[in-house]
């Protein structure tokens, strides 16, 4: 917005050599928060003219106060994430925090600085050097079966006392236990099992399941605050978050996600290929092989070794395909009689085998001594 002030005249002599209006800067200045300009405009009708100032209320401020706040608020909502475990999984998971605007540091037995530069993560090959940036958040994104070797192998003493960490397996009572026995009671605690994976998710992660119990927090309110920022990362992703127990999910996930993958290994064993006359059924089949499969098969073990509910499922699971074959069995040996003895058996006779048959063999029609000695 321009407001002008009209200041003190001054005689100017006339101009002869032309007949325009000229306009001259006589003074300039920049203060905050206006800037205040002025200017001479002469005619040579005049012998005077008017100096006007011009207040630029709307001026440039030299610093922007939106970009500072705005800049305040997104560091106060950003997090310092160390991922342990920068494998498959791991990688998937950074690239969402990233995206999001956090901070993300990694480390992983193997190399994976060249991957790590490229998503925008720093990668540290010494556990000591990375608990020394002082993370707000450990992300542990190893295998089940090594979980514990790694997070005792982790230096804590060199982390912040109120450090949050936070596990992604797929079972939640172990890594749950572990965590309580080998971690102080000053660190906090979160277990968490995204219900999905790079393969599952790889398009998007709306309306997928996100699993979390709140195993140990602490009471100030800025480590409530973190915890909440970290499952805001995925909300905002437009994950479906559950909150369940440990306990819980390991019931839940016993019967649904290790059946899955148990039968998708199964599948994978009879080696199914396509065919030109795929069913949307056989495609699906296919696809189950093809998730479950490209999966390692200590996450497989993972599931079955610390999930107390496996066994019971893998047991439940025998049974129903032992009584699946009997109900089949069965039919198939009612149909069978009704060809080879149907008439025999509505004359109120009943067949006697002295010996069963060999596996292979068709069953033998009863003999007539035998139909005989039945009806005396």
């Amino acid at each position: 917005m321009l407001s002008f002030t009209p200041l003190q005249s001054k005689p100017i002599p006339p101009t002869p050599t032309s007949n325009a209006t000229h306009w001259s800067w006589s003074h300039f200045t920049h203060h905050h928060p206006t800037t205040r300009r002025h200017f001479f405009a002469s005619s040579p009708s005049k012998v005077s003219y008017r100096r006007l100032s011009i207040n630029a209320i709307d001026a440039a401020q030299p610093y922007d106060y939106e970009a500072l706040v705005s800049n305040k608020y997104a560091q106060s909502t950003r997090l310092k994430i160390a991922i342990v475990g920068f494998g498959n999984f791991g990688q998937f998971l950074a690239k969402a925090f990233v995206r999001q605007g956090h901070v993300v540091f990694a480390h992983s037995r193997t190399d994976y600085s060249h991957i790590a530069n490229s998503l925008g993560v720093l990668f540290f090959q010494d556990p000591h050097d990375l608990c020394e940036q002082h993370p707000d958040v450990i992300l542990l994104c190893t295998s089940i079966i090594s979980t514990e070797p790694v997070l005792r192998s982790l230096p804590i003493q060199r982390l912040k006392r109120n450090t949050l960490f936070v596990d992604v397996l797929s079972v939640k009572e172990f890594p749950k236990n572990i965590f309580l026995q080998v971690l102080p009671s000053h660190f906090d605690i979160l277990c968490t099992h995204p219900m999905f994976g790079p393969e599952s998710g790889k398009d998007s992660w709306k309306d997928l399941a996100f699993v979390f119990d709140k195993v140990r927090i602490g009471e100030e309110e800025s480590r409530k605050g973190r915890v909440d920022r970290f499952l805001d990362i995925f909300e905002k992703e437009g994950c479906r978050m559950v909150q369940m127990t440990c306990a819980e999910h390991d019931r839940y996930a016993a019967g649904s996600q290790f059946i899955t993958h148990t039968m998708g290994r199964v599948l994978e064993k009879l080696d199914l290929e396509t065919t030109p006359i795929n069913t949307k059924g056989y495609e699906t089949l296919l696809n189950l092989v093809e998730n479950t499969s490209s999966d390692s098969f200590d996450l497989y073990y993972g599931l079955f070794m610390y999930n107390k509910n496996a066994m019971e499922q893998l047991e439940r699971l025998d049974l129903a395909f032992e009584a699946l074959k009997k109900e089949l069995f069965g039919h198939l040996h009612e149909v069978l009689r009704k060809q080879l003895f149907g008439k025999a058996e509505e004359a109120g006779q009943r067949r006697i085998l002295t010996k069963l048959p060999k596996n292979g063999y068709a069953l033998p029609a009863p003999s007539s001594e035998a139909v005989k000695s039945e009806n005396n």
